[in-house]
């Protein structure tokens, strides 16, 4: 069973490390992978595992942007290193929607929209979203195109829209990346920001789970230990092909084609459910 389960937690961080980045919900993509492999451990142990590995995603975003991000790089002049410093206020900015509103309803949002069908409506909502805002972007030039240019209140606006990712299905990148470009950013600064907030966001979603696991009374084994480790693992290495390959492809496309993968998994997902009953 040892061996079977390290094999499945390798699959889940590798979806883990390709959807948490990409547009298209990880969430709805790890449930889907729970239902089909059913890795042998308990409830809490997979609900807590599904957020953990998320820190492998967080490292990779820390590691492919660590110069950007630090602000006491010594090759950074005086005015880089204060540019910096007001990426990161803003990041905190951001997050704060997420805090207030997500802190207090995370156990209520977790028990009664982490289902097949609650994911597979938010799939199809947003991929449609993400089409028609693509149509109305084709004729508008986007006002910020550095990161300089984006204000306290367009932090505080685009953390709005990630408050919506709180429903599983909608995806985290999704939402404050279909933001940011409702807002005026360019993909290209919606998406690194969206990355940029999923450092303090995913860190704490994840404390928050570890927290809650052994609230409950559970332990990990030695087995739930190397199962953890692995997806960690497996999913940092492949998030950063992942931000690589969605860095480099929206140089030259737009999110069109995610929205249409969203609806396409949106009524797959329907129908295995309807099966399923």
């Amino acid at each position: 069973m040892f061996i079977e389960n390290f094999i499945k937690a390798i699959i889940f961080g590798i979806v883990e490390g390709i959807t948490e980045w990409l547009p298209i919900s990880s969430t709805g993509h790890l449930i889907l992978a729970d239902e089909l492999l059913k890795m042998q451990e308990s409830e809490a142990f997979m609900t807590m595992f599904n957020v953990v590995i998320q820190l492998g995603a967080i490292l990779a975003v820390v590691v492919l942007y660590f110069h950007k991000l630090n602000p006491f790089a010594l090759s950074k002049s005086k005015a880089e290193k204060n540019d910096t410093w007001s990426l990161w206020f803003k990041v905190i900015v951001a997050i704060l929607p997420s805090v207030i509103i997500g802190l207090p309803l995370d156990d209520w949002l977790d028990a009664h929209f982490y289902n097949f069908i609650s994911v597979a409506i938010m799939l199809i909502v947003y991929g449609v979203a993400f089409i028609v805002v693509e149509k109305r972007n084709r004729s508008i030039t986007p006002k910020i195109t550095e990161f300089h240019q984006i204000t306290y209140k367009l932090a505080l606006f685009i953390g709005m829209f990630q408050v919506l990712a709180l429903i599983p299905g909608t995806s985290r990148s999704g939402a404050t990346i279909l933001g940011g470009i409702l807002l005026g950013a360019s993909r290209f600064i919606s998406a690194e920001f969206s990355f940029f907030l999923g450092i303090p966001t995913m860190f704490g979603a994840s404390l928050l789970k570890i927290v809650k696991f052994f609230a409950e009374g559970h332990s990990f084994t030695t087995e739930n230990t190397i199962i953890l480790l692995t997806g960690t693992v497996v999913s940092f290495f492949v998030s950063i092909l992942a931000i690589k390959f969605l860095i480099s492809y929206i140089k030259k496309n737009d999110f069109t084609a995610f929205g249409w993968y969203r609806i396409v998994l949106g009524i797959i997902l329907i129908g295995y459910w309807v099966v399923a009953r």
